[in-house]
This record gives structure tokens, C-alpha cells and sequence, in this order.
């Protein structure tokens, strides 16, 4: 009997000790918890610094560019505006007219006479 009330004690000696170091354990995980929480906030706080310091930069980059831009291309005079906008309604008028013709659809969109026209004008040109 007396091997029975002392294997009791030692099991309940052994599980005292495995309550313990279950309880320790317990906090250690919680403590790690808690450190893992505050790293992931100190994380999120950098990170949101960042951004917000990179989105600063960035305006002051376009800023900056759009600076540069005005002084190194001031805006074209209006004749100028007109005449580029001239230009690309006649390109996109004759479009059609070539594309059929690159596609082989239709012959050359400028007949021989609007040719020899140019032809003229060159040499009337080269002549003054």
C-alpha cells in the first residue's frame, strides 16, 4: 500500500510540474503574442509613414516636371495651334484614300495632273 500512496505522490509531484511548466508555457506564448502584435503595428506605422512620404515625393516630382516643362516648352503660339490642328484634319481626310490604296484596293489617291501641279510648284519654287 505504502508503494501505491508513494507512486501517488510522485504522479501527483510529476503533474504539478507539467501544470507548471504548461502554465509557463502559456505565458510565454502570450508574451510572444503581444510582441508580435506590437512589431505588426510598428510595421503598419512605417509603413503608412512611407507611403505617405513617397506620395509627397512624388507630387513634388510632377511638380517639379511640370515646372520643367512650361520653361523648357512654352505653350505654341495660337498660329501655330491652328495650323497643327490643319495638319491633322487633312491627314486624317486622306487616310482612307491611302490606307486603300497601300492595301492595294484602289490605285494611287492623287491623279497625274495634282502630280505634274507639284512637280511645277518645286521648280517654280527652286527657281526664285
Amino acid at each position: 500500500m505504502t508503494s501505491l500512496f508513494a507512486q501517488e505522490i510522485r504522479l501527483s509531484k510529476r503533474h504539478e510540474e507539467i501544470v507548471s511548466q504548461r502554465l509557463m508555457l502559456l505565458q510565454q506564448m502570450e508574451n510572444k503574442l503581444g510582441d508580435q502584435h506590437t512589431e505588426k503595428a510598428s510595421q503598419l506605422q512605417t509603413v503608412e509613414t512611407a507611403f505617405k512620404r513617397n506620395l509627397s515625393l512624388l507630387k513634388d516630382i510632377e511638380a517639379a516636371e511640370k515646372s520643367l516643362q512650361t520653361r523648357i516648352h512654352p505653350l505654341p503660339r495660337p498660329e501655330v495651334v491652328s495650323l497643327e490642328a490643319r495638319y491633322w484634319a487633312s491627314v486624317e481626310e486622306y487616310i482612307p484614300k491611302w490606307e486603300q490604296f497601300l492595301l492595294g484596293r484602289a490605285p494611287y489617291p492623287f491623279a497625274v495632273e495634282n502630280q505634274n501641279e507639284a512637280e511645277n510648284t518645286i521648280q517654280n519654287e527652286a527657281q526664285r
